[in-house]
């Protein structure tokens, strides 16, 4: 059987902050606001293999209100959700993902981003897909004030 899930996740961006995309500290003078380290590419994969193993969401197993998760690395999230899915009898097949955020450009980050994944979910980096794109300046996050990721991941039910 093969199952498929979405995620999303938006966060907003503020000076001084880090912008950490799927593990990676992205050079910025504005980075993600977040309950831990803010990375919505690892949040919206992690709901997207939730989603599609019907687990619930990313606040089910790693709520905001969790004091001991304050600045927590997202990648320790994505382990344990890699984990979850696997006891649940399914393996991922697929991560598609497209990170929308104005500034700054990421096309040079983006293998390192994969590569980064790829070793904390334990997989070949040809199932993991990372794309970027602009609002083109329109709304909250042409305006540089946040961004978001929309994630597809499709599993297979181990037989």
């Amino acid at each position: 059987m093969i199952r498929t899930g979405i995620g999303y996740d938006v966060h907003k961006l503020e000076k001084g902050e880090n912008l950490i995309i799927g593990g990676i500290n992205i050079p910025s003078i504005i980075g993600s606001v977040g309950h831990s380290d803010g990375d919505c590419l690892i949040h919206a994969i992690i709901d997207a293999m939730l989603g599609a193993a019907n687990l619930g969401d990313i606040g089910k197993y790693f709520p905001s209100s969790d004091d001991n998760l304050k600045n927590a690395s997202s990648c320790h999230f994505l382990e344990k959700t890699v984990q979850l899915i696997e006891q649940s009898g399914f393996q991922i097949n697929n991560i598609d993902t497209t990170i929308v955020l104005q500034k700054p450009q990421l096309r040079l980050f983006i293998p390192q981003i994969i590569k980064n994944l790829s070793i904390v979910m334990n997989l070949p980096q040809s199932q993991i897909s990372v794309k970027a794109t602009t609002t083109d300046g329109l709304g909250f996050i042409g305006k540089e004030l946040g961004w978001s990721v929309l994630a597809l991941a499709t599993l297979l039910e181990r037989t």
